[in-house]
């Protein structure tokens, strides 16, 4: 019997402990920490055709993100701005999700991901197309960091929709 939350359980003399809840939280701290230190498409676009700054004034991060498109295809998408390291890694693994999708298709992930981190959408049980984005699945338990990894996404979609500015206040 398998009990896949629990780390810190042990059977009489058994050395197995489990910890499948463990290996997860590893695994999203190594890849917060690896985007954090290595963001991809953290650049500028010159020319890009919409662009939109995020503000999360209760813990001060702050990004612009730059979209390029190509009729109705995201061409090119970057960001450049501070913020903690689940700020950056969000936007970083955004930028590599949404790149070379349509439209409609990258309004669909942030919608799914945004669901996602306020617990609105079971990413194991229901289907959708958040892929590697599930790591951040954790956050929904910490409320202060809700938004701190939805930034990126509400500032993307602000971009899209023709807006300048956006705050997850």
């Amino acid at each position: 019997m398998i009990f896949p939350f629990r780390r810190d359980v042990a059977f009489a003399g058994d050395e197995v402990r489990f910890s499948c809840m463990s290996e997860i939280n590893d695994l999203y701290q190594e890849v917060i920490l690896e985007h954090n230190k290595n963001p991809r498409n953290f650049r500028e676009i010159e020319g890009a055709d919409k662009m939109a700054d995020g503000k999360n004034p209760l813990c001060g991060d702050a990004l612009r993100v730059y979209v390029e498109m190509d009729g109705d295809t995201v061409k090119d998408v970057s960001f450049k701005g501070s913020g903690c390291a689940i700020s950056k890694a969000s936007a970083s693994m955004m930028t590599q999700a949404v790149k070379g999708k349509s439209r409609d298709d990258a309004e669909i992930i942030f919608d799914e991901f945004h669901r996602m981190v306020l617990g609105e959408l079971d990413e194991e049980s229901e289907e959708n197309h958040l892929g590697k984005l599930k790591i951040f699945a954790g956050v929904r338990e910490f409320p202060a960091r809700v938004k701190c990894a939805s930034l990126s996404w509400h500032t993307l979609n602000a971009a899209l929709h023709g807006e300048d500015i956006v705050s997850t206040e």
